[in-house]
């Protein structure tokens, strides 16, 4: 973030960095960098406050009970599931803060929240254990009915190590139980501050799809004002995707239309939908996918309907058969100008344009700022790499009809910057048929 980027008017900028603009043409040793990352604000009864956790597909599954407090196939972690249905990796952030850790007379648990509740310290004499000589002692801790940690042949509390679910306290004496629980763990209600706190935390951080599942409409504002700010001032390109929200009219955010079958109000499909985006391929559309998550979406819409959910710019899903479909892959980009045309509505070709800004920018800021030279042959190097990296999207079929003569590198304004432009044709997966019959 400390580099500069984003898009310009000018070349004035003070910042050093890559600035890069997108417009719509008139009509009459690069690598691609890896996509499948989501970042996502939840209420949750266990895990660290006000702190961004990275968690991998594996961890959550293998792992799912230290980090939340529930069985990977509970009940409570359903959101998490459909996010994980598709990301590789998220940055999780718990929204509610301000609740009490439970407590015994040996130990504190590791976060505040209801689940230190359902903590319970058993223990146990050694098989060593001898009164007087060697008295010593096993130690376990259990979630519910769950074993997860134990510790043999211990004398006192202080010889006892942290684990994922406890902070061993004070100098109480060891002495055999059946189980002793810990109480009065409390999970803090969600304040709307922490959703701004959530985006300051995670801004540093690097993410494909940032989701929100508030009914708020403030903070849904809030959400599309942080991504434009971030894409069009920092450079920094990922989409944001919120539920009922149209208004924001803006490349960067999609707008889930869906509702849950008695709940319509129900931003649950939000949670698919932003794994799904944030691991789509450059390559790729999200239109006509199948919805492989959990929750019951409501899809009882006309095909009137679907046509003015289309046009408002909103991402629906549909009923094809005995499946629940992507309708079209689109963003709430409707206002289109000479600049911007229809194309920029399209998440694949967003996802090629965002993929050129953050693969170019990474390359610049790594290779060439302030370490190569501003003249012809310094330009020709960073010509070679632009041609080099096109040439892969042109190979996977992201873009087409790519000739190394529309990238022009040249000397900026002034003596430090230089001027790309950069000519590409993002290809769309076929969406519609139009075929006329001749019979003869």
């Amino acid at each position: 973030m400390a580099l500069g980027g984003g898009m310009y008017t000018v070349q004035n900028k003070v910042l050093p960095g890559a600035y890069i603009n997108f417009v719509s043409a008139a009509r009459a040793s690069a690598t691609l960098g890896d996509r499948g990352t989501a970042a996502f604000p939840l209420a949750l009864d266990w895990g660290p406050e006000n702190e961004v956790v990275t968690i991998e597909n594996s961890e959550f599954q293998k792992g799912s009970l230290a980090l939340t407090g529930y069985a990977y196939t509970a009940d409570e972690l359903r959101p998490l599931r459909e996010i994980f249905a598709n990301a590789k990796t998220l940055h999780l952030f718990r929204l509610n803060s301000g609740g009490a850790k439970a407590a015994c007379k040996y130990a504190e648990a590791k976060y505040p929240g209801k689940i230190g509740n359902e903590l319970k310290i058993v223990i146990q004499q050694n098989e060593g254990f001898t009164v007087s000589t060697n008295e010593v002692y096993d130690v376990s801790t259990y979630i519910g009915t769950t074993l997860v940690d134990t510790q043999k042949a211990v004398k006192a509390v202080a010889d006892l190590s942290d684990n994922d679910y406890l902070h061993w306290k004070g100098s109480e004496a060891l002495t055999e139980n059946a189980g002793l629980l810990l109480t009065g763990g409390t999970t803090g209600a969600v304040q709307d501050a922490a959703y701004q706190t959530f985006l300051d935390k995670i801004e540093p951080y690097s993410f494909n799809a940032v989701g929100c599942d508030t009914k708020n409409s403030t903070v849904k504002g809030l959400f599309a004002n942080w991504t434009r700010r971030l894409r069009d001032e920092q450079g920094v390109k990922f989409q944001c995707v919120l539920h009922g929200y149209p208004a924001a009219d803006y490349e960067g955010v999609i707008s889930v239309k869906n509702g849950l079958v008695g709940a319509s109000d129900d931003p649950s499909a939000v949670y698919w939908t932003t794994g799904a985006e944030s691991a789509c391929a450059v390559n790729r559309s999200m239109t006509n996918s199948t919805y492989t998550g959990e929750y019951d979406i409501d899809t009882n819409y006309t095909q009137t309907q679907l046509e003015k959910a289309i046009k408002a710019g909103e991402f629906t899903f549909h009923r094809v058969g005995d499946q629940t479909r992507v309708l079209t892959d689109i963003n709430t980009f409707v206002s289109v100008t000479d600049e911007k045309s229809a194309d920029f509505s399209s998440n694949q070709v967003m996802r090629v344009l965002d993929q050129i800004a953050n693969d170019i920018a990474s390359l610049f800021n790594s290779k060439y700022l302030g370490k190569v030279q501003n003249d012809a042959s310094g330009r020709v190097s960073l010509w070679s790499d632009i041609v080099a990296h096109h040439t892969q999207l042109q190979t996977i079929r992201a873009i087409e009809n790519f000739d190394s003569s529309s990238v022009t590198v040249s000397q900026g304004d002034m003596k430090k910057s230089v001027a790309v432009e950069d000519h590409v044709q993002p290809v769309s997966a076929m969406e519609q048929l139009y075929m006329k019959v001749i019979v003869e």
